[in-house]
């Protein structure tokens, strides 16, 4: 029986030591008290380089890798327990799909490991394969599939028994843009559906254009966890863009005293400028030396920060 939570997944100062060689005395450490919570619905991303524990936290998750410390749930069960995974679809990176079956006969060979029936996996197939655009292409050999297609298939598979929670590795790697954007649109279709889904992806760009929050992981330990909304905008350095109408002369004459300033121009009377701004009280005095001029504002605001901007910043910012 599945508990009651908001939260789909739940870990809890969550530890991982590998050990390795003579008696076993090589250490390292993966995962060091980590604590996440994934909100009922969302897609949720889980980024961080490599080596950085994204992998060990997805198995210790599935029960593939057993915790050394702390505690982690799927669905306020434990993680990993027969009755956890019963409600989990996982694709892992790489997955490979025997070349001889296609997508039919190979639905019928997950779903028979998940335990349904024939009946079942021959009802649920067809809506499926149409979902994840393969509908007209389930009686041919996967042999024959693209890159694109066998990630599509993959997904069919791990949605096949109905989960509550998908987990995805790496789902859109080697995968060309028109084939990763429709996957886009089905993890979308799945959300909306009420699908929780936990993504790990190397793919920055990716992660932003589909998930909901994310949580960055670096050498075991959590950085940062927020909706992507709140992290492109809490970088405090961000630069300030300002759309300008006027005389350009008086434009530039109005940010002389400004450093790393960048103009764009617009026909002959109007500049964008982003420029950096520490504190308030300059933005203040800088909107009066402009308005003195005479020159009228469009539009001020912060330059939105990409994903993989703040990454880096948090990233490089933890390691100094």
């Amino acid at each position: 029986m599945v508990h009651s939570s908001e939260f789909v997944i739940e870990t809890n100062r969550l530890s991982k030591v590998y050990r390795s060689g003579l008696f076993r005395r090589s250490r390292f450490q993966a995962l060091k008290d980590v604590s996440v919570q994934v909100p009922s619905g969302q897609i949720y991303g889980l980024l961080g380089p490599n080596g950085a524990g994204k992998t060990t936290l997805i198995k210790i998750l599935l029960g593939i890798v057993r915790r050394t410390d702390g505690d982690a749930s799927v669905l306020g069960l434990a993680a990993g327990t027969m009755a956890a995974r019963r409600h989990v679809g996982y694709l892992p990176e790489n997955h490979r799909i025997p070349r001889h079956l296609t997508a039919n006969t190979a639905l019928e060979y997950y779903g028979s490991l998940s335990g349904m029936s024939g009946t079942q996996i021959r009802e649920a197939r067809p809506r499926l394969l149409d979902v994840v655009g393969l509908k007209g292409r389930e009686n041919d050999r996967v042999s024959g599939y693209s890159k694109g297609m066998l990630q599509r298939l993959g997904l069919a598979q791990a949605m096949l028994h109905k989960p509550k929670l998908i987990v995805l590795d790496e789902p859109t790697d080697g995968v060309d843009p028109v084939g990763r954007r429709e996957i886009r649109e089905v993890l979308k279709q799945l959300s909306s559906e009420g699908h929780t889904i936990f993504l790990n992806s190397h793919l920055l760009q990716e992660i932003e254009l589909v998930c909901d929050s994310v949580a960055i992981l670096n050498k075991g330990q959590l950085l940062k966890t927020g909706s992507v909304k709140d992290l492109k905008s809490a970088l405090s350095d961000a630069p300030f863009i300002f759309q300008l109408q006027g005389d350009q002369t008086l434009i530039r004459q109005a940010f002389r005293t400004r450093h790393d300033t960048v103009f764009r121009e617009f026909g002959t009377d109007a500049m964008e400028v982003e420029v950096r701004i520490s504190a308030q009280k300059d933005v203040d005095q800088l909107i009066d030396a402009i308005r003195s001029e005479g020159i009228s504002i469009w539009k001020l605001g912060r330059r939105e920060q990409s994903l993989e901007e703040v990454f880096v910043n948090i990233v490089s910012g933890a390691a100094k």
